[in-house]
């Protein structure tokens, strides 16, 4: 059963895994899992580091897709795909506005010290959608 663009937004929204996928000049697209934010009507962002071979991919193709999916309680998915709106460093903010999205307490201090410590620059990107797909496939 197709979902609404409604329905899609909202299952979008939620702080699922995603599967970040960009195509790559002579192989199949690079597709890895990244955390990603997104609220209904807006467009959806992730930070990569900058000298990532996301990075890298996007810089030459300047598009990408996400895909989100759960098996429980419903089996269900949402796929964004569109082209960069917009690739700037990450700030601060944002960088603990991801983490806060996914992780809490100790397990997100511990995450923001390594962040801030150890990973380096990052890239906020934020996705023009352009092509949106989705279904409920419980039976």
């Amino acid at each position: 059963m197709a979902l609404s663009a409604s329905e899609k937004q909202e299952f979008l929204a939620r702080p699922h895994v995603a599967a970040f996928s960009v195509a790559e000049p002579g192989r199949g697209p690079l597709t890895v899992p990244v955390w990603y934010a997104y609220e209904p009507g807006g467009r959806p962002w992730i930070t990569i580091g900058t000298g990532s071979r996301k990075a890298t991919a996007l810089a030459a193709t300047g598009r990408f897709s996400l895909m989100v999916d759960t098996v429980e309680p419903r089996t269900m998915y949402v796929s964004v795909e569109g082209r960069v709106a917009e690739s700037r460093p990450s700030t601060d903010e944002e960088i603990r506005a991801m983490a806060a999205r996914y992780l809490s307490g100790p397990a997100l201090d511990g995450y923001l010290e390594f962040a801030f410590g150890q990973l380096g620059e990052h890239l906020t990107v934020i996705l023009e959608p352009e092509h949106w797909l989705g279904a409920d496939l419980t039976m």
